[in-house]
């Protein structure tokens, strides 16, 4: 009987301790990324691949996007498309110059994000957590901050 409650208790505090938030794993760098980062602000989140010519140039862009949305509730990060981990996403990233926050874990369950057929692909996802756009093909931080600000203008 003992034994039957621990179990239970412990199946109990797990079903609760887990709908407080998700961490979202681990960066490029190996640091833990808490939900804090991604939960309740405005995402855009950037599918990628080191033999995306696309990929390549549009990197900086994106680089100088997440500069610019600095203290603004939104951030950016990557996901390398091809799901390599730890060294190799290290390297990959820094081959890339890729100074925003790459996620070794892919979202992409979370917010309901489809496996994209092409590269790159950049997706807005607002402070619910709601996809609000998908934007295909290269971009540009011009671009992605005025469909941000178009998309948070009109509020639905």
């Amino acid at each position: 009987m003992t034994r039957r409650l621990a179990a239970a208790s412990a199946l109990l505090c797990t079903l609760l301790l887990g709908g407080c938030g998700n961490d979202y794993g681990v960066d490029q760098a190996g640091n833990k990324v808490a939900a804090e980062r991604l939960d309740k602000q405005w995402l855009v989140l950037n599918y990628w691949a080191e033999w995306c010519a696309p990929c390549r140039t549009e990197i900086p862009e994106l680089n100088a996007l997440a500069e610019q949305l600095k203290g603004q509730s939104v951030e950016v990060f990557g996901v390398n498309f091809d799901n390599v981990q730890g060294a190799e996403l290290k390297s990959a990233s820094d081959k890339l110059g890729i100074k925003f926050t790459v996620l070794a874990q892919d979202p992409a369950p979370f917010f309901g994000v489809p496996r994209s057929q092409a590269l790159p692909v950049t997706y807005i996802i607002d402070d619910q957590g709601k996809v609000r756009e998908q934007l295909l093909g290269e971009q540009t931080a011009a671009g992605v901050l005025a469909k941000i600000k178009a998309l948070r203008a009109s509020g639905s």
